[in-house]
């Protein structure tokens, strides 16, 4: 395998960020075409074992893999340049589509197109809930598993981490204790301490200063986003209604409306989907204090949620081998995994509820989201229904789907 210079990486990697459309799946063959078998600086035992790693870790896995390739290749500035291109270009296009949508979103045209987009959304959930079902749903358990999930957050409104901390440690009492044999682990640098610290500190040192001028409104939004960078098992759409619940119902930052906007406008545009929280604090900060509330918001968003992604990979990065040779810590991801199938489930309904009826509200007993009938949308309805039809029947993709469904979205309302 070849070592490739900076200049090789900022080419490849660039590449890479710029053409990342499509979510985790695509992201990942993206790498593997570009980096095994085009270029060979990775080996397929070497890539697979570090796709397992970081779906073991919170956060972003594409990202992640995509950093933890930079590091192998080059240490950590390889790993920092790696991370940074595969952000950098979906970042740039999600702040000039949030603050258009905070100048222009509320116009009634507007609206109408953005109707389109979130039946298209529904399906998207929809179709991530049917590929994600049908790799972690493994035996009776992974099943149980999926449906106290759902319950829980459907029927109970617990909250996401505690799920996720349950079914962990559900996964790693029921997972055998052999450990299995390990390979040989790459020699980079294998100071833990040093990096949780230096990390660390990057991490928490806006936060601290926010704190000191008590700026309260960001410092709310930087240890939201803080804490949802340490939960993001299982994807952006495992954490989305532990989001929309936090930012729309506990701080009122955003509507469920524009949360799901949001979702509709980062599925357009390259990176991870997680970028979705920078569109989330750009708007929350635009109603806040304007242009200037918005980038700063939007800037904490996006350190608190991508420096912990370096963090996991260079302090989990010298040990993959060793972590890659536990099976109670694979048997937690397992369970995770199977548990985010119900988070997802959740969303959907969730998501559909809410943009196939007008009010929904939540009984008082339970946190079962209750629809007004008399609100029932039939033009969201029929836009769900042949969004479902071309996606999930046909098998067309996101983008010309929300398209089409953007442009019916624009006819209905101006007939």
């Amino acid at each position: 395998m070849s070592v490739p210079s900076y200049r090789e990486m900022l080419r490849v990697f660039g590449r890479i960020g710029l053409l990342s459309f499509g979510g985790p799946a695509a992201q990942i063959a993206l790498m593997h075409r570009e980096l095994v078998e085009t270029r060979n600086w990775l080996s397929e035992t070497a890539f697979l074992r570090a796709l397992s790693l970081c779906m073991l870790l919170p956060g972003p896995e594409a990202m992640q893999l995509a950093t933890y390739a930079g590091w192998r290749l080059r240490g950590t500035p390889g790993g920092v340049l790696a991370g940074l291109l595969f952000v950098i270009p979906g970042a740039l296009i999600i702040a000039l589509l949030a603050l258009g949508y905070a100048h222009y979103g509320q116009l009634p045209l507007v609206q109408a197109a953005f109707l389109g987009i979130k039946a298209a959304v529904i399906i998207v959930v929809v179709q991530a809930l049917r590929k994600v079902a049908g790799k972690a749903l493994v035996g009776a358990q992974g099943w149980l598993l999926a449906v106290l999930s759902f319950l829980a957050l459907f029927v109970f409104g617990l909250p996401f981490p505690l799920i996720i901390l349950l079914a962990g440690l559900w996964g790693m009492l029921a997972a055998p204790s052999l450990v299995l044999p390990m390979d040989a682990a790459p020699k980079r640098d294998n100071r833990p301490v040093r990096t949780l610290a230096i990390w660390g500190i990057l991490w928490s040192t806006p936060l601290v200063l926010l704190w000191a001028i008590d700026a309260r409104f960001l410092l709310d939004l930087g240890l939201f986003f803080s804490k949802l960078a340490i939960v993001t098992f299982g994807g952006a759409y495992a954490v989305l209604a532990y989001m929309t619940q936090t930012v729309v119902q506990d701080y009122g930052w955003i509507t469920t409306a524009q949360m799901i906007d949001a979702l509709g406008l980062a599925e357009t545009t390259p990176g991870p989907l997680i970028l979705v929280t920078e569109f989330v604090a750009l708007l929350a900060g635009f109603a806040q204090s304007g242009l200037n509330g918005a980038i700063a918001a939007g800037l904490l968003a996006l350190w608190v949620t991508f420096t912990p992604c370096f963090l996991w990979i260079f302090l989990a990065g010298p040990f993959l081998e060793r972590i890659s040779a536990q099976p109670r810590l694979a048997g937690a991801l397992q369970a995770i995994t199977a548990a985010v199938v119900g988070v997802i489930a959740n969303l959907s309904l969730w998501f559909a509820l809410h943009v196939l009826f007008d009010r929904v509200t939540p009984s008082a007993l339970w946190a079962i989201p209750g629809p007004d009938l008399s609100t029932f949308d039939p033009v969201a309805a029929t836009l769900t229904a042949l969004g479902g039809l071309l996606m999930l029947g046909l098998g067309r993709g996101f983008v010309p789907v929300m398209c089409l469904l953007t442009f019916l979205a624009l006819m209905f309302a101006v007939l």
